[in-house]
């Protein structure tokens, strides 16, 4: 059990501090965040990571499916973050993943754009 929890359906105006408040009934919150948008605005979903996988149980079992500013909560364990290797982030053009500079075409481009 990962003691990292996804709370889901937030209220748009909830903080860090409302969440972490209303996590810290079932145990020790170490860290509670909103997860919010580049402009600012929540996107209706945060994480809190518990002390202990216990806490995190026991704040799953009570606090799912729970109104909290008017909305019904949901917590579940969070998932692990993937890794992104489905792309290049180096290589902006976009396109396939892995692009060969040595092939023919691409000597030839360079070789015109020399003369």
């Amino acid at each position: 059990m990962n003691k990292r929890l996804h709370i889901g359906n937030l209220e748009y105006t909830t903080t860090n501090e409302e969440l972490q408040k209303l996590f810290a009934s079932e145990g020790n919150v170490v860290s509670a965040k909103v997860i919010r948008r580049l402009d600012g605005k929540s996107k209706g979903f945060g994480y809190v990571e518990m002390e202990t996988e216990d806490e995190a149980i026991k704040a799953i079992e009570k606090l799912n499916q729970t109104e909290f500013k008017n909305r019904t909560i949901y917590v579940n364990e969070a998932k692990p973050m993937s890794n992104r290797h489905d792309f290049d982030r180096g290589d902006r053009r976009g396109g396939y993943k892995s692009r060969n500079r040595d092939d023919l075409n691409s000597k030839l481009r360079r070789l015109r754009k020399r003369f």
